[in-house]
């Protein structure tokens, strides 16, 4: 029998179909990936399989049981981890656990056997907040919640997305370890190294299942999209002339601990500049001093010219900023919420009306002036909320792990708008965990326990550590650091 059973499940919401016509069945023991761009409807099968929602046609059975007419029974049997973890910001790492222990009947001290390889690792941790976890210990203590009562089939909906490529790849090893003790992983991922350590995949897209096979079949099948051709980016001369940020000796000091310890670089015009480091490594909280957001303990910085330390108001004015979360308001429309950023930056009601006119127009968006940005798809909001953030032609944009969670052919879309600014003179400042996107990138850092261990070209970074490419250089660095990621 399969540990799990899809016939022909299909699903609206109004007049969008967000699962049509789906069947397919995965093994027991096996890891089962699910991929597809956002929207796909994956999201949607996830829930009905967990039986958190009901599909309006087909049936499902996961672990033997039906998911609507054997609801409790199934939900004592899988473990389920959404996107973005699903704990308490609140709630200890301790109590986090005892109750999600709670809610299936059992107890951290009987279940502890089944989590003691993952919980360890983060137990001594156990009476701080989960809020205060970095992103790697969150995503151990929400798997440790999720297999606390021992089930037989675990549900994954993207759990590394905003993960740094180490903790990632420590988490998927934790996987291989559950798959031995024969639980059943189906896991959605955009993470191309991660669809390979699938045994089988299922291409969603549309609410359809386009093709199931080993990932090698569906990458090459579908390399449209799982694997779009690269991109040719020119370094202009330009970019050697004026620095538009300048740090010399910062540091950011909470107490004794130094969450930035006396970094120095500059970033010159036009440039694409790369900022990496594992979760805790620093890159945040150097951000924030670089955006006004914070001042530094000790150490100079300029960004536009203007003083970090004293002239924090005039930077927010003059640059751009984009967080993984987008900033745009969900209940406005794309033209108000054009409008609305244009305007706290001060530009003026005629040029807001041409420059907004143009900009949809280059997005292809014009159609959608008066649409509400909740209902857009995720890379179309993606597109909106980097042009909006550059609407007023900031000397710097900083882009915050602006690509986390999107397909790689939205991330390379996306990238062709990075560089059409860079074009134009506006410095690009970004943050990623995506290592080909750090292969775009003109110049890197790569910060390790508050430090910058190293600073070049891609290539430069590639040669000077004997490494293939970038994902293996940040491997490299990232596990020489001695401070926890906490």
């Amino acid at each position: 029998m399969n540990a799990i059973e899809v016939e022909h499940i299909s699903k609206s919401y109004g007049k969008v179909k967000a699962l049509d016509d789906v069947s397919f069945s995965v093994e027991k023991g096996e890891i089962f990936g699910l991929i597809g761009p956002d929207g796909a409807g994956k999201t949607t099968l996830f829930r009905i399989l967990c039986s958190l929602l009901l599909p309006q046609t087909g049936t499902a059975q996961v672990d033997g049981y039906d998911v609507v007419k054997q609801m409790r029974q199934v939900r004592c049997r899988v473990g389920y981890m959404p996107g973005r973890f699903s704990l308490y910001q609140d709630l200890t790492v301790e109590e986090n656990l005892r109750f999600f222990a709670t809610l299936f009947g059992t107890t951290v001290e009987e279940g502890y056997p089944s989590i003691s390889a993952i919980y360890s690792q983060i137990e001594r941790f156990r009476d701080r907040k989960a809020g205060a976890l970095s992103g790697g210990m969150k995503q151990k203590l929400a798997l440790s919640c999720a297999l606390v009562h021992s089930p037989n089939v675990l549900f994954l909906d993207e759990p590394t997305t905003g993960v740094d490529p180490v903790s990632r790849k420590e988490f998927w090893e934790m996987l291989g370890t559950l798959k031995e003790r024969g639980i059943t992983i189906l896991a959605s991922t955009p993470y191309l190294d991660e669809v390979r350590r699938c045994d089988r995949v299922a291409f969603l897209q549309e609410g359809k299942i386009r093709g199931i096979d080993t990932p090698e079949v569906i990458l090459e099948r579908f390399k449209d999209i799982f694997n779009p051709s690269g991109l040719a980016h020119e370094n202009t001369p330009e970019k050697k002339n004026e620095n538009v940020i300048e740090v010399s000796h910062l540091v950011k000091a909470f107490g004794t601990f130094r969450a930035v310890d006396d970094i120095s670089f500059s970033v010159r015009r036009g440039e694409i500049f790369g900022f990496l480091g594992a979760n805790g490594a620093g890159k945040t909280t150097a951000m924030h001093m670089l955006t006004g957001l914070n001042q530094p303990t000790s150490g100079t910085g300029t960004v536009v010219g203007y003083d970090i330390r004293t002239q924090h108001e005039q930077i927010k004015k003059h640059i751009g900023y984009m967080s993984q979360k987008f900033s745009l308001y969900e209940d406005l429309t794309v033209a108000e919420n054009i409008r609305l950023f244009a305007g706290i930056y001060g530009m003026k009601d005629e040029e807001i009306r041409r420059k907004t006119d143009e900009l949809l127009s280059r997005l292809n968006f014009t159609e959608h002036r008066d649409t509400l940005v909740k209902s857009l798809p995720l890379g179309w909001k993606q597109k909106l909320a980097f042009s909006v953030s550059i609407f007023h032609e900031p000397g710097v944009v900083f882009l915050d792990e602006p690509t986390g969670g999107v397909d790689p052919a939205t991330r390379r879309q996306f990238w062709e708008l990075i560089y059409d600014a860079a074009h134009r003179g506006i410095t690009v400042f970004v943050t990623t965990h995506y290592m080909d996107e750090a292969e775009y990138c003109d110049r890197i850092s790569i910060m390790v326990d508050g430090k910058i261990s190293a600073l070049g070209t891609p290539q430069e970074l590639k040669e000077r550590f004997h490494q293939p490419d970038m994902d293996h250089v940040f491997t490299y660095l990232a596990r020489q650091a001695t401070r926890s990621s906490d």
